[in-house]
């Protein structure tokens, strides 16, 4: 086997920041889908969930919401921008106020508690 010249060093930033921006443009696209499907414009809250990545939920026009998870915080961070939604900096009062929730998201929190239908 021969030795390669090739800095790696230089190499990766780009592969990392290319591979970044892939995933940010799909998630966009998933960002796009939910808002047209629900009204033509959504909002949204990005959270660090851990080593798993970071979540960012959505909440749609018409009050339905949905969330997606990113590998990275800035790869959500450049989904959102490349999507052009608001994002607030926590899930709290303007944005929470119009999430509309319905029997089935009642049932599961009541049955987590109540003994219903179990989570599965």
């Amino acid at each position: 086997m021969g030795q390669t010249t090739v800095d790696e060093s230089a190499a990766a930033p780009e592969a990392h920041d290319a591979r970044t921006e892939r995933r940010a443009r799909r998630l966009a696209k998933q960002i796009d889908a939910f808002a047209r499907s629900h009204g033509g414009s959504a909002e949204g809250q990005i959270a660090y969930i851990g080593e798993i990545g970071t979540r960012i939920v959505l909440v749609g026009e018409n009050g339905e919401w949905g969330d997606l998870v990113a590998p990275t915080y800035e790869t959500a961070r450049r989904a959102v921008e490349l999507a052009g939604i608001t994002v607030h900096d926590e899930f709290g009062g303007e944005i929470a106020a119009k999430v509309r929730t319905g029997p089935y998201e009642w049932t599961r929190m009541a049955g987590i508690q109540l003994g219903g239908p179990a989570n599965t």
